[in-house]
């Protein structure tokens, strides 16, 4: 038997792996080298077609219209279901599981937030967040990165950009954490299964933004709730459920993938020194490091493409309605695009990874997160020294995010 037919699921889109010892990418070079295409079976859940190359994950994406997101957006580890069971709707409809044309549509309602020049008026602001929170950790020598830096950085930018008040923030964040670690046991609030705490999180916050949408349509602000709050679509307001849905992925992703792509980042910075000796000596490479953090976090797992018609791929006949997933993380390793790929190198150029994704449904927050992390490095990097882990990593139990729960550090500060 090959090594590629001992992978189980598990071995390669596993939770319980992926939380106790991060991505597995020893089984996904297997299945790069031995079987780009291979169909795992759940048992009583449908399976899924593991897709690792990054050239393969670029033709799917690129056909929007042969490959749909709906209705399966992604693998998840206990496989909540996509809609009520009560009323069999949607739990959500936003751009992660909208194809064309819904999606460009409602992608162009919030775009213009999120362009570069847009994302540029928010810097004074974010190096503002970052100087202070810097300076917190320069009253001790111990601290949890995430706790301490990266969750307050990446929320506090996000409820500004939302017009969250402050008052509010703690919530959003556990809002995340519900939503983003729902197979998690430790966000479990009950013994709710992860398909019912998902339901119950997403009806809190759809109550929160309905209240908030009345006030912006009375009473806009320079916020995005408002842009959408006000928007039109066919001379009509943005229905209340795909609106509702806006904002939750507008609240999850602005959090989650930021967050976890900055903490990732610096723990690799530790666990290559000499990259971290680079990056200080030369500030310079900030925008090369920034891209190279996303390649080597890839913080988005995956992500599920279905095809609308069956089709042949490296010998293999996937059928309509199937589902694809789309590995990242491994398309960020693949060597027939990377040189070395298994080594962090803050000078890497070129660097084509697909962290935010490729084509129609490119990460909206791109510029957004970019941004985050060369703030985040401009301010650590000159100023921290002596740094290393201060315990193990905690890592989130999910097949989608490769989040990270705590990551204690020991430090000095310049």
């Amino acid at each position: 038997m090959s090594r590629a037919a001992e992978l189980t699921a598990e071995d390669v889109l596993g939770p319980d792996n992926f939380a106790a010892n991060g991505y597995p990418h020893d089984a996904w070079r297997v299945l790069r080298e031995e079987a780009p295409l291979r169909y795992f079976d759940l048992g009583p859940r449908p399976g899924f077609w593991a897709v690792v190359k990054r050239a393969d994950i670029v033709w799917l994406s690129k056909q929007p219209t042969r490959f749909l997101n709906a209705p399966r957006v992604a693998i998840f580890a206990d496989s909540p279901p996509p809609s009520d069971t009560k009323t069999g709707r949607q739990l959500l409809r936003h751009l992660l599981n909208m194809d064309p044309p819904d999606h460009p549509e409602y992608r162009n309602l919030a775009s213009s937030w999120f362009t570069p020049r847009a994302i540029s008026r928010s810097r004074e602001e974010i190096e503002r967040i970052a100087d202070d929170l810097v300076d917190e950790l320069a009253d001790r020598t111990e601290a949890d990165f995430v706790e301490d830096f990266t969750a307050p950085l990446t929320l506090s930018v996000l409820a500004d950009m939302l017009g969250v008040p402050r008052s509010d923030w703690r919530m959003m964040f556990d809002w995340t954490n519900k939503i983003a670690g729902s197979s998690d046991p430790e966000y479990q609030v009950d013994s709710s299964d992860s398909g019912q705490q998902m339901r119950a999180t997403i009806e809190e916050m759809f109550a929160y933004f309905t209240e908030m949408v009345g006030e912006r349509r009375k009473k806009p602000t320079d916020d995005i709730v408002s842009v959408l709050a006000n928007a039109k679509m066919n001379g009509a307001d943005v229905a209340a459920f795909e609106l509702l849905s806006y904002f939750s992925l507008l609240v999850v992703a602005g959090n989650e993938t930021t967050r976890n792509a900055a903490s990732g980042g610096l723990l690799a910075l530790i666990e290559n020194p000499g990259e971290f000796a680079k990056l200080r000596e030369n500030l310079g490479l900030v925008n090369k490091a920034t891209e190279e953090i996303v390649r080597w976090t890839a913080p988005v797992i995956q992500f599920c493409r279905t095809p609308v018609e069956d089709f042949e791929m490296h010998g293999q006949t996937v059928k309509a309605g199937e589902s694809l997933c789309l590995l990242y993380p491994s398309a960020n390793r693949d060597a027939d695009f990377f040189e070395d790929p298994d080594t962090f190198k803050v000078d890497r150029s070129p660097n084509p990874h697909v962290g935010f994704g490729i084509g129609e449904h490119f990460c909206l927050g791109a510029n957004l997160a970019r941004l985050e992390i060369r703030i985040a490095l401009e301010k650590l990097v000159p100023r921290l020294d002596d740094i290393e882990l201060a315990g193990p990593m905690d890592r989130v139990r999910s097949s989608f995010l490769g989040g990270v729960k705590r990551m204690p550090i020991r430090y000095s500060v310049r």
